[in-house]
């Protein structure tokens, strides 16, 4: 793995000033009070609401449907699963269930509901709305589209009482049954057609934010869930606008129409970094960017699926088109080393599961190889420098975001290196949705493609069995590449079921390479995630992991759960800007002098960064 620069959080990373400025402030505030000021500067907004930019379509707030990264992310603020995620480390942690455990077998799980959890609306949370949510996603195909793969190992799921959910497996399963399946109200969702409810207004649920108005390709307003069980968030609640592009959405920021915004460019991450009341997170990333090849689409009938090139079925050209990729470069002149080079799937903020299986190294960037390969498979460059074969020329297709600048950056990289093996390339940067659809119906030669990956990765796994491939019409379960080969889930079923934390580590790389080495999925970098956020009016958002982390696209909402009005939050300081009598700033200057001289005489290695 190369690795060029890995550039961290530049979030509250100066000396902390907040005691000696919270004496300073708390004499202005009794001084000004003697000469009848009033100490509190007026807020810029009179709503806590942070306004977040959009760049990016969603697919449905349906948590049952919901695909898209932007519909997930949101979505984890208002449906809890059983087990959530920690800030620190993304351990399980209390969810609706506070506690649970498993019979010695590993095969019954039972989870308990505190008596405290309840539903936006007032209504409790009970087992009942958990039997409800799994139940309708094992019964129900067209709900399996975001978690089916879940719950294949799904025996029953059954509610003794009220407080107390047991779920039996088919066999033992290391991953904890009760992370990633956000829980619904059954009380609202068994009057509604669970495949057809949208749940963009007046959503009750159980997390920390609830959407109350949508408007398709304009805004997202949810405002501060009062009962959530943690305690009510700082702040009155959350507005997502939509942009066009990062660029409109980096000009809203500067102009103080938007609060936060991820996904920049590093040209924009590094223009924002000495902007006045602006301040910027480079979080690594859970996320993994890939070039997917299209190896021969079928439904799960064994039906040809989409209009993929069949030259892309021999497995010497998808190994050509690997080695014909220089990751170092895209990290380097994309990501300005704003990342680390692609090996798996897996991300580098999981070491568990991380890298390769022992012994394998990846593809190197070769073209020459490339070229060579391509001999072998019978391709001949013709006088255009293009190959063909039985008079076919090598001619595929690339699809992209319009919406994300790096794959038009990274197709144009691709595009030469593919020239230079002999292959001719067309490129369509489309719209994510477009994309979404393409993708699942196999309408695509190659096209970029990346996931936001849990910390256990079952989920990401299941995708790739052969159970997962879709239906003809796209429906039914999620496959990523819709690649199937029976030794893959043979080694899925083997990691699923092993209990033992080491052992599990090594099947998973196993499974992880062996997508890797049948070069369906190319994984090209994990970026870090580039924020930035409006310092004066907010701040305090919580990091994921905590140290070095991400604010936005977390696995769970610590992000602007924890945030809070920057008037009001604990790393929060600084002279309030009001004008004092002549004889006030005297004594002002006095006490400002004292306090930075005891400042200055109690420094230590503490308050270096």
């Amino acid at each position: 793995m190369s690795l060029t620069r890995d550039r961290g959080a530049r979030v509250l990373s100066r000396p902390d000033l907040r005691r000696p400025l919270a004496l300073l402030a708390a004499l202005l505030v009794a001084l000004v009070a003697l000469v009848g000021l009033d100490p509190r500067p007026a807020k810029a907004d009179a709503s806590d609401t942070i306004r977040i930019a959009l760049t990016d379509d969603v697919d449905t707030f349906n948590p049952f449907l919901a695909v898209l990264l932007s519909s997930t992310g949101i979505n984890r603020y208002q449906y809890e699963n059983l087990v959530g995620y920690d800030q620190k480390s993304s351990e399980p942690t209390a969810g609706i269930a506070s506690k649970w455990s498993t019979s010695d077998d590993g095969t019954v799980w039972t989870f308990t509901i505190p008596e405290d959890r309840v539903w936006s609306d007032g209504e409790p949370i009970t087992a009942e709305d958990v039997v409800y949510t799994y139940t309708s996603i094992m019964k129900n195909q067209t709900l399996q589209t975001a978690n089916g793969g879940l719950v294949t190992n799904f025996d029953t799921v059954e509610a003794p009482d009220p407080q107390t959910v047991r779920l039996t497996l088919k066999e033992a399963q290391a991953s904890n049954p009760g992370v990633e399946i956000p829980i619904v109200p059954e009380h609202v969702w068994s009057k509604q057609d669970p495949t057809k409810f949208e749940a963009d207004s007046d959503v009750v649920g159980s997390g920390p934010f609830l959407i109350t108005s949508y408007k398709t390709g304009q805004s997202i307003r949810l405002k501060a869930n009062k009962r959530f069980w943690r305690g009510a968030p700082k702040i009155d609640g959350i507005t997502y606008t939509r942009y066009k592009s990062v660029d409109a959405a980096v000009q809203g920021l500067k102009a103080g129409d938007v609060d936060l915004l991820s996904g920049l460019t590093p040209a924009q991450f590094e223009s924002l970094e000495d902007a006045d009341g602006i301040a910027t997170n480079a979080g690594k990333g859970r996320r993994y960017q890939a070039i997917a090849i299209n190896p021969g689409a079928v439904d799960n009938k064994g039906k040809k699926l989409g209009d993929g090139n069949p030259v892309l079925q021999d497995p010497k050209v998808r190994e050509a088109i690997f080695m014909a990729i220089d990751k170092k470069t895209l990290v380097k002149r994309v990501l300005q080393g704003y990342g680390r080079v692609g090996e798996t799937e897996v991300p580098t903020v999981y070491p568990r599961f991380y890298g390769f299986a022992d012994g394998h190294e990846a593809v190197p960037f070769d073209l020459d190889a490339a070229n060579d390969l391509l001999e072998q498979a019978g391709y001949v460059k013709g006088a255009d420098g293009i190959r063909a074969k039985d008079g076919k020329k090598l001619e595929l297709r690339l699809m992209g975001r319009n919406s994300d600048v790096a794959h038009s950056q990274m197709a144009d990289f691709v595009e030469s290196w593919l020239k230079d093996v002999g292959i001719k390339l067309k490129i369509s940067m489309v719209s994510p949705d477009q994309v979404n659809e393409d993708s699942t119906l196999g309408r695509y030669d190659l096209y970029f493609t990346g996931w936001s990956i849990g910390p256990d990765p079952d989920f990401q796994l299941s995708m790739n069995r052969c159970a997962s491939r879709p239906n003809a019409d796209g429906s039914g379960p999620t496959s990523e590449n819709n690649w199937c080969s029976p030794s893959f889930d043979k080694i899925y079923d083997q990691q699923h079921a092993e209990l033992d934390p080491e052992a599990r580590g090594e099947l998973v790389k196993q499974a992880f390479t062996e997508i890797y080495d049948a070069h369906v999925s190319n994984p090209i970098y994990y970026a870090d995630q580039l924020e930035a956020y409006n310092s004066d009016r907010f701040a305090d958002f919580g990091l994921q992991p905590a140290k070095g982390g991400q604010i936005l696209n977390q696995n769970g909402y610590w992000g602007l759960y924890e945030a809070a009005p920057a008037d009001e939050a604990s790393g929060s300081g600084g002279t309030p800007g009001w004008l004092l009598p002549a004889a006030a700033v005297v004594v002002v200057a006095a006490l400002v002098g004292g306090v930075l001289v005891a400042r200055r005489r109690g420094a230590s290695s503490d308050d270096r960064e």
